[in-house]
């Protein structure tokens, strides 16, 4: 989709209201984790490099349309002037007169945020009225999260239909991932999906058997899968109602030319726990009393010749119970091998949702993936093939 960028929009002593996603963890009134923060420099600093004036709009927390001191956004303003590297001033609302007053007496060099959207009812309803009060702080709009815009509200949505609008740096480069990964991607695509229930990716599966070449299942959705070809998976967690839709679903992936890869072999244990006793079995001969924790090192050496031939890797949800160990083994080595193939330079490699995200993370691997999406529910949706509102808005 065309969307317009930081570079179609002349910026010269325009007020840019920028919207940004600042929900960062804050324990005792502060800042525990300052990445989405971080974040959101490269676009302030390109506004500013423009001669722009970045008024910054986001939301924090459930509100619910009501003033709540605890989810103030007054409380991160120490640490996203450290992330930002210049100075923030702070407006007490999002709307109104002294809101607009401070947009204009904003000085160069510097910007403002503004609070919470969501202390307004407006913001969830996307209220037009409420949205046009909101463009009256601003003479262009740029959206800088992505993270958001699976979302149709007022500041994602109906205030990019208001003002001249573009997208931010790093909506820029999310938009620019996915469309390598899965719109106009380099082939062999392999899809790497895991998570415990098939019944909350169906859209999910529905819509990568039609984009990709491969679909490795894993985590306790494989279960079920398996139990639909009559595997006997021990007492494994997996949703029997589901098998026909398993079935259906595999049947639809051999029409569309996409093979669905399930493990070969496991790793099951009697109890989930750290450190538990494991033995590694074939993938449908699981003996009574063992549940499936882990993909087995045949189904990862299968999985790594899949990664030396891709030329694409998307990527949502990890292989095993990957917050235990002995259980992280397969999601570990995947994610390590698709990361040492990125960084050589073979493999585009796209990854996202919250438990891969922190799966990467614990293997070491995150920081040699092309990109790692932290939008969660947009990046699902995207992946879906869902119109999100906050892109479709920004349509060039």
């Amino acid at each position: 989709m065309p969307f317009r960028t930081l570079d179609d929009l002349d910026l010269a002593d325009q007020r840019v209201l920028t919207r940004v996603d600042l929900n960062a963890p804050v324990r005792d009134g502060v800042v525990t984790d300052d990445t989405r923060l971080r974040a959101v420099a490269p676009t302030v600093r390109d506004i500013l490099a423009k001669g722009g004036k970045p008024i910054l709009l986001a939301h924090f927390d459930r509100p619910k349309g009501k003033v709540t001191p605890s989810m103030s956004l007054r409380q991160i303003l120490p640490a996203l002037e450290k992330a930002l590297g210049i100075p923030v001033d702070f407006a007490e609302d999002c709307v109104g007169e002294a809101a607009e007053a401070a947009t204009r007496a904003l000085p160069s060099g510097r910007a403002l945020l503004c609070e919470n959207t969501r202390f307004h009812p407006g913001e969830e309803k996307n209220d037009p009225a409420f949205a046009a009060a909101m463009a009256k702080l601003g003479d262009v709009y740029v959206n800088d999260a992505f993270s958001a815009a699976h979302r149709a509200h007022a500041s994602t949505e109906a205030l990019a239909r208001l003002l001249p609008a573009a997208a931010g740096r790093l909506m820029e480069a999310e938009l620019r991932a996915l469309e390598k990964a899965l719109t106009a991607p380099e082939r062999p695509v392999v899809a790497v999906v895991g998570g415990a229930k098939v019944s909350t990716k169906l859209d999910l599966l529905a819509n990568l058997i039609e984009k990709v070449d491969q679909l490795v299942v894993g985590g306790a959705m494989a279960n079920t899968f398996l139990l639909a070809q009559g595997c006997a998976i021990g007492s494994s967690l997996a949703e029997a109602d589901m098998a026909d839709t398993a079935r259906a679903i595999m049947a639809k992936a051999k029409g569309a030319g996409c093979e669905i890869v399930l493990p070969s072999d496991v790793v099951a244990a009697e109890r989930f726990e750290a450190q538990a006793p494991a033995r590694t079995a074939p993938a449908c001969a699981v003996p009574e009393g063992l549940m499936i924790l882990d993909v087995g090192p045949e189904t990862v050496a299968d999985l790594v010749r899949r990664f030396e031939a891709a030329k694409t890797v998307v990527w949502n949800g990890p292989l095993g119970a990957f917050e235990i160990a002995p259980f992280d083994a397969g999601t570990v080595a995947a994610a390590r091998k698709a990361a040492e193939l990125t960084k050589a330079g073979r493999l585009l490699t796209v990854a996202g949702g919250g438990d891969t995200v922190a799966a990467l993370n614990a293997a070491g691997a995150a920081g040699d993936f092309s990109f790692i999406s932290t939008a969660g529910g947009a990046f699902l949706e995207w992946l879906e093939g869902k119109t999100l509102p906050g892109v479709a808005a920004l349509d060039a």
